[in-house]
């Protein structure tokens, strides 16, 4: 099946599109791919990622110009996961950066992989896990 299909982004919906452009391209290292305004739906996409969309899975941020309240986030949604080195040195410089570490690094339950969490700007989840002690 992988010939059929492709694995091309996660949609999250951000309140503050330029405090989450920051933190996936400064702090997270991505890079703005490409973003389009629609005045007409009022609304703005963003897509940020670590390569080009047609050779790696990226993030769609979608901004609601009209959006005053933080979205509910729900019990739904789990997380994104991101492949890094060093987990303890990432997480010390990300939280030097002002990031929310809700999860400090260390090895999971059941396991030997560490791993750790980030929040966003809108407090969606981003899981680091140290590609070093991956089992």
């Amino acid at each position: 099946m992988s010939d059929k299909f492709q694995m091309m982004h996660t949609m999250v919906r951000v309140k503050d599109l330029d405090k989450s452009l920051d933190f996936y391209t400064r702090l997270l290292g991505m890079q703005l791919l490409r973003k389009m305004d629609f005045p007409e739906g009022k609304f703005t996409l963003a897509f940020v990622g670590y390569g080009p969309e047609e050779t790696h899975a990226v993030v769609e941020l979608t901004y609601n110009w009209d959006q005053k309240e933080p979205y509910d986030l729900g019990n739904g949604y789990g997380h994104i996961a991101l492949g890094v080195r060093d987990i303890h040195g990432i997480c010390k410089e990300l939280e030097k950066a002002g990031a929310k570490i809700p999860r400090p690094p260390g090895p999971m339950k059941h396991g030997t992989t560490h791993i750790a969490f980030v929040e966003d700007p809108d407090g969606y989840k981003i899981e680091l896990i140290d590609l070093d002690t991956r089992g």
